[in-house]
């Protein structure tokens, strides 16, 4: 039998109040704590960003205040920066590719829950993220669950990505739109 963290990784209906995801949250919340208040100037800061995203290379750049559910399930390339504000709730794998830039306050997130209140109380479940490589992601962008956005993409600041943006494409607004081809696509 699955646990629920398997369950809600392979994006199934999972209950995310249980004893056991209460307490991977907080050892989790331990690790951000030591990230963003009491090593953030350390010589163990990459070790510690490194501990909380395992998955991702090991010169992933993360500024404090950042903030996720569980950092393992953030895959992010070689040289992956991630300005102040982040939050991150990576419920299904969060992608991002290589030298990708993400700009203050942008929320990423894989969680969505029914419509339905009796169903909302009982269960939630995830989609998964891709961001590409070499984007740039503009500040306090929000990607909704389920989306992948294309290599060499903008998003510009302030926009809701709500759906698939295709490779060399500068988007924006909310919802987020294509609004001209980048690159010499």
């Amino acid at each position: 039998m699955k646990t629920q963290k398997e369950r809600m990784f392979d994006g199934e209906p999972y209950d995310a109040h249980t004893e056991e995801m209460i307490a991977i949250r907080k050892k989790v919340k331990r690790i951000l704590h030591r990230l963003n208040v009491t090593e953030y100037y350390s010589d163990n800061f990459q070790e510690i960003m490194n501990e909380l995203c395992p998955n991702s290379a090991k010169d992933i750049h993360l500024e404090p205040p950042f903030y996720c559910d569980y950092g393992d399930h953030i895959y992010a390339g070689e040289k992956v920066f991630i300005n102040f504000g982040a939050v991150i709730l990576d419920g299904a794998k969060v992608t991002i590719g290589a030298h990708t830039m993400i700009a203050p306050g942008v929320h990423i997130y894989t969680a969505r829950h029914p419509l339905d209140i009796a169903e909302r109380d009982k269960w939630e479940d995830c989609r998964p993220v891709s961001i590409g490589e070499r984007c740039w992601i503009g500040g306090h962008v929000t990607i909704c669950p389920g989306v992948t956005i294309g290599n060499r993409c903008v998003i510009g600041a302030g926009s809701v990505v709500v759906k698939d943006i295709p490779d060399d494409s500068l988007a924006v607004g909310n919802p987020a739109g294509v609004i001209r081809r980048l690159n010499n696509a």
